[in-house]
């Protein structure tokens, strides 16, 4: 009887967002979406950052004291693989965009939902305080009246 109660309330508090909830993932629900949403978040993060910044100065300073030399100035491989990672994460980068203006776009209309049923409930509400006030006032004027 307790779990019906609590199934019943939780499918009432969830009704606006169980429409939109094919919009969690923004590449997808499967193993690779996962995959792709987490890489593509790892770009902006200051981790990403500081370890490429870490692993282009050292190819940088390698090559250019000609300590290796697999990529002698004017470091061409070092550019094709800016190329390679721009060419995989602009792409992924949108997506996510795309997918996220997607979920704002949800979002809000399940606000709005939300909100005019809160102000249906309201109205209804304050039409019976109305009610109940016009009863006591005619009450009041009954008991005037009797006494």
């Amino acid at each position: 009887m307790a779990t019906t109660a609590i199934n019943a309330e939780t499918e009432h508090h969830r009704r606006f967002i169980d429409e939109y909830q094919h919009l969690s993932r923004p590449f997808g629900s499967g193993s690779f979406g996962a995959k792709a949403e987490a890489f593509a978040r790892f770009f902006g993060t200051p981790t990403f950052l500081i370890g490429q910044t870490l692993i282009v100065g050292t190819w940088i300073v390698l090559n250019a004291a000609k300590i290796v030399h697999f990529d002698l100035y004017p470091f061409i491989l070092l550019n094709l693989a800016f190329s390679l990672q721009a060419a995989y994460a602009a792409p992924l980068i949108l997506l996510a965009q795309t997918r996220q203006a997607d979920r704002d776009k949800a979002h809000a209309e399940a606000d709005a939902k939300h909100r005019e049923s809160v102000a249906r409930g309201t109205l209804r509400r304050q039409e019976l305080a109305e009610r109940g006030i016009d009863l006591l006032k005619e009450l009041l004027d009954e008991n005037t009246q009797l006494t």
